[in-house]
């Protein structure tokens, strides 16, 4: 991993800097209430709706990982694009216009009413904790490499760094300084994170004003000039795992329960459908970019002799700064790009944190162990269980697994093996049950996991259900199942099933 050579202070500085506007922003707009710790917020328009669902969704894994799997494997990673962005496609077209109409909070809170079952809502949470605790070890590697490389510190001293300093963000400024601020987050990481991208255009003469254009010219002078052919890495990876990794984000895009939760907010269907389609529009500006930098770093290796560098996954992770380092980038035009990773990983992290605790907190706790919970009870527990989560996220952390990306995409199968089919059957065949939804949940979880427990023991499993992709073939059959076991048990009540014609499928006031 690349390590700095003592503490860098500008860009120290501008994160600091970051930093303290976010949590000036968030203290202004706090509001005082229980009810939304971490499961509610404002709605403020399409634009609005739209550039928070984009900073909902930006991460370390779309900040620093895209870039890196980029700079690794070519054009593979064009899978993560069409992945993460194909499934708010899938979202704006099956899911988007019908979840606001639940009028549920969270996705345990959807699955409990839609199949009338506290064992379903109890899975669902459960599994909602689960994601939340993996997407969150992806975003803690991204916060330590950064931390690592700001104050010259290894790994896991950064990580311990970089842990506390979420928690303290999450206790200085409150739960608010997370979901209110979430438009102001997206305008100031979008700068930060193309600014230095124009720099690094300008510097090699490229087109800069829409690098995600210009860099095509640095492609062409890598073959030309150095006979590296970009797509070569492509090549060494089947079309099944592309397929399979491409739809695995698909369907986990359309089931993370952080990224549902923004539907609950907009009042009218219209808003609804019109905020994804500004989401998609400000999410693509940042997968548009990644590319580029990828590139670029290639560039520079083969301007060094070196261009055919193989990297560690570390710094593969990390690509984005070595590319505005190596291209001689001002300093503090570095530091407002760290400050824009940071700002990813950190926001994202206490999301996911937030979405987890609230899944304990308000789905668990009151029904299994404190029936009598008081709205005050809730949210202390909610509080102490972000705690909790945040410590077991830092021990699943210490040891360096995979890449930012590969262990996002987890996280992403276990929601699209699990999550999507509820909500895709629950919407849209009103015949499932609670029986079929927790034995399909369940045979979800078993076949995210089935290549990592009993991969050794019966190879078949790896090719078909790769850690990173199992739900290209999962969930098709966890839905399959969940459609048989419905049919040869009791039907969902008529309520439910009225409630879902009437108030789900009646579109009298979409616009």
């Amino acid at each position: 991993m690349m390590l700095s050579t003592g503490i860098q202070t500008v860009p120290l500085l501008i994160v600091i800097g970051m930093f303290s506007l976010f949590i000036l922003a968030g203290l202004a707009g706090k509001l005082n209430k229980t009810q939304e710790y971490g499961i509610s917020g404002s709605y403020t328009g399409w634009v609005g709706n739209g550039a928070a669902i984009a900073s909902n969704w930006m991460s370390a894994a779309s900040i620093l990982g895209l870039a890196g799997i980029f700079y690794l494997k070519g054009y593979f990673a064009l899978a993560f694009v069409i992945g993460w962005t194909g499934g708010y496609i899938l979202l704006l077209l099956l899911m988007a216009n019908q979840i606001r109409r639940f009028g549920k909070f969270t996705a345990p809170d959807f699955v409990g009413f839609r199949y009338e079952s506290e064992t379903a809502r109890t899975i669902a949470a459960l599994i909602s904790i689960v994601i939340s605790l993996i997407y969150c070890v992806a975003q803690y590697r991204g916060i330590a490499l950064l931390v690592s490389w700001i104050f010259g510190i290894d790994y896991r001293s950064a990580l311990v760094m970089g842990a506390i300093m979420v928690v303290g963000l999450i206790i200085i400024s409150g739960a608010l300084g997370v979901v209110r601020n979430q438009k102001l987050q997206y305008f100031v990481l979008i700068i930060a994170f193309i600014l230095p991208l124009m720099y690094l255009n300008k510097d090699q003469g490229y087109f800069w004003l829409l690098p995600q254009f210009g860099y095509g010219e640095a492609v062409t002078d890598l073959q030309s000039r150095f006979g590296y052919f970009w797509a070569e890495p492509f090549a060494t990876v089947s079309l099944y795992h592309w397929f399979a990794l491409c739809f695995t984000l698909m369907f986990g895009t359309c089931g993370l329960p952080h990224v549902l939760s923004r539907f609950y907010l907009a009042p009218r269907m219209r808003d609804a459908r019109w905020g994804v389609v500004w989401g998609l529009f400000f999410i693509s500006l940042i997968y548009w970019s990644a590319p580029a930098y990828g590139v670029l770093i290639r560039l520079f290796d083969a301007l060094s002799g070196n261009p055919y560098k193989a990297a560690d996954p570390a710094t593969a992770d990390l690509v984005i700064l070595n590319a505005a380092l190596q291209g001689g980038l001002p300093e503090w035009v570095v530091g407002l790009l760290v400050a824009g990773g940071m700002a990813a990983a950190f926001y994202a992290v206490s999301g996911l944190l937030q979405s987890g605790s609230a899944a304990f907190a308000y789905d668990i706790y009151p029904r299994l162990l404190h029936p009598s919970a008081t709205e005050n009870d809730k949210l202390m527990v909610a509080k102490g269980f972000f705690l909790i989560l945040a410590g077991i996220v830092l021990l699943l952390s210490l040891n360096e697994v995979g890449m930012i990306a590969e262990i996002a995409a987890v996280a992403f199968a276990l929601a699209g093996n699990t999550i999507f089919p509820a909500f895709l059957l629950g919407i849209w065949w009103s015949r499932t049950n609670a029986t079929g939804v927790i034995i399909g949940m369940v045979l979800g979880v078993f076949i995210t996991f089935s290549s990592l427990l009993l991969g050794d023991l019966i190879p078949l499993l790896k090719s078909l259900f790769p850690l990173t992709s199992s739900a290209f073939l999962g969930a098709p059959l966890v839905i399959i199942t969940m459609i048989i076991v419905s049919r040869f048990t009791s039907p969902p009540s008529e309520e439910i099933v009225n409630f879902l014609i009437r108030d789900v499928h009646d579109a009298g006031d979409a616009s």
